[in-house]
């Protein structure tokens, strides 16, 4: 969340880079500011009557000690009066706190000033290109042509399984799905400088509202429940991403400095509920409900934050660069940016069957707006404890890397060729 000092000393800042967003969050100012000044005002209050009470407890004990009984019984009745007008007052200051909190909750982070002003992916600017479209001297096909053709995944199976939006990967399509994670990891570990972890599939609420993906956006994920326990429906929530438990594993910590930078890298499945939303009755792999993604997570000093984010890409780019995969990355503007970022590049790579690029990537500083929901700090070597910035990237995502990779290495008689890098992984340098 963002701090609650920037907000009261710098409101028209604050209000004015809220504004960049074009979602009308800037209104929630005005409203966190009141419920502030109540707060402050029922502490002041307290802390005046708890030095009224126990000033008067000073003299109840000076009139005991002079024999003056009832004048100390009145002023034992004025204590108890006392007591009851602090925890009243305790009782409204927790409620000021509490509504401050749920509007502070709401409010998304600033975008960093460095990012371009927009208001949709039509006014993200491209930065960079990486090699060219691919030129076939035949008619390609698409990767649900090629996934039929060759029984890389059979989608009638899938969906009758789960419904729409689930796959079911078939013989060389399960091992392409291995292949490409084994290559992934090992990429990001042993030359990118990364701690591979493997977290839980399942997260109480606390670490989505850390991440910033509750409470705004509760309604697009999949809670669990125990067999028919309803009441205990939502205890814990699917993993839409990896970042939910990796970023969440310094949660409530404070690191020492020497233990920066932390770098996470992390396989798991993630589980979109708001994927329906684009309509999934059409076959294909763009948007499903489950899929697969290496995760990159980075938890920085705040002076390293955005050299830190550049070198992020860069490892994403390195796994599309090996794999011979047309690509761009495009700059984010302020109001096409996600809740948590300050500040977003998504790489988007080529998919020739499609005739369209496909996000893979999408790589954010959230600076310290996440470590504070989280409440994870670092000391400093001067001792004071700091919020760090926590990065997130995807490091990549599938199923998209591989409907690029096989409508790019697709060949005139059906088959798709394997790029070098993942030949040790296949044992093959071909599907047929």
């Amino acid at each position: 969340m963002l701090d609650i000092k920037l907000i009261r000393e710098k409101t028209d800042f604050v209000r004015a880079r809220l504004a960049t967003r074009g979602a009308g969050d800037e209104l929630l100012i005005d409203g966190i500011l009141l419920a502030d000044e109540q707060r402050r005002k029922f502490l002041a209050e307290v802390e005046s009557l708890k030095s009224q009470r126990n000033r008067v407890s000073k003299e109840i004990g000076a009139l005991m000690g002079q024999k003056k009984i009832a004048e100390a019984e009145a002023k034992k009745s004025e204590t108890r009066e006392l007591g009851d007008k602090i925890t009243e007052l305790d009782k409204l200051a927790a409620k000021a706190d509490a509504d401050r909190d749920v509007l502070m909750l709401r409010l998304p982070n600033l975008p960093n000033e460095a990012v371009p002003l927009g208001k949709t992916a039509e006014d993200n600017p491209e930065i960079r290109v990486h090699g060219a479209k691919v030129n076939f001297d035949f008619k390609p096909k698409s990767h649900v042509e090629l996934c039929d053709t060759l029984k890389l995944v059979d989608f009638a199976r899938g969906a009758k399984l789960s419904g729409s939006g689930f796959l079911l990967y078939t013989n060389w399509g399960a091992r392409l799905e291995r292949a490409l994670i084994q290559f992934l990891l090992d990429l990001h570990i042993t030359e990118h400088d990364y701690t591979e972890v493997s977290p839980p599939l399942m997260v109480g609420e606390q670490c989505l509202v850390g991440v910033g993906q509750f409470p705004k956006f509760k309604d697009q994920y999949y809670g669990v429940a125990e067999g028919d326990d309803a009441a205990n429906l939502g205890k814990l929530y699917l993993i839409p991403t990896a970042e939910t438990p990796v970023a969440n594993i310094h949660r409530e910590e404070i690191l020492a400095e020497k233990q920066l930078p932390i770098r996470y890298c992390a396989y798991t499945p993630c589980f979109r509920g708001e994927a329906g939303a684009a309509g999934l009755g059409t076959r294909g792999m763009i948007r499903v409900h489950q899929f697969d993604k290496v995760e990159l997570i980075k938890i920085v000093k705040p002076e390293t934050g955005y050299d830190e984010l550049e070198k992020m890409v860069a490892n994403a780019e390195k796994v599309l660069q090996l794999l011979g995969l047309h690509y761009r990355v495009i700059l984010l503007c302020t109001g096409d940016m996600g809740f948590g970022s300050a500040k977003t590049y998504d790489i988007e790579v080529w998919a020739p069957g499609q005739g369209s690029y496909l996000e893979v990537s999408s790589c954010s500083n959230c600076e310290d707006f996440q470590s504070r929901r989280m409440n994870m700090r670092f000391k400093s070597e001067s001792g004071e404890n700091k919020f760090p910035h926590i990065l997130n990237g995807s490091g990549t995502a599938l199923a998209r890397l591989f409907v690029a990779l096989i409508e790019t290495h697709q060949q005139a008689d059906g088959s798709v060729k394997i790029p070098a890098p993942l030949q040790p992984y296949l044992k093959t340098d071909r599907i047929v």
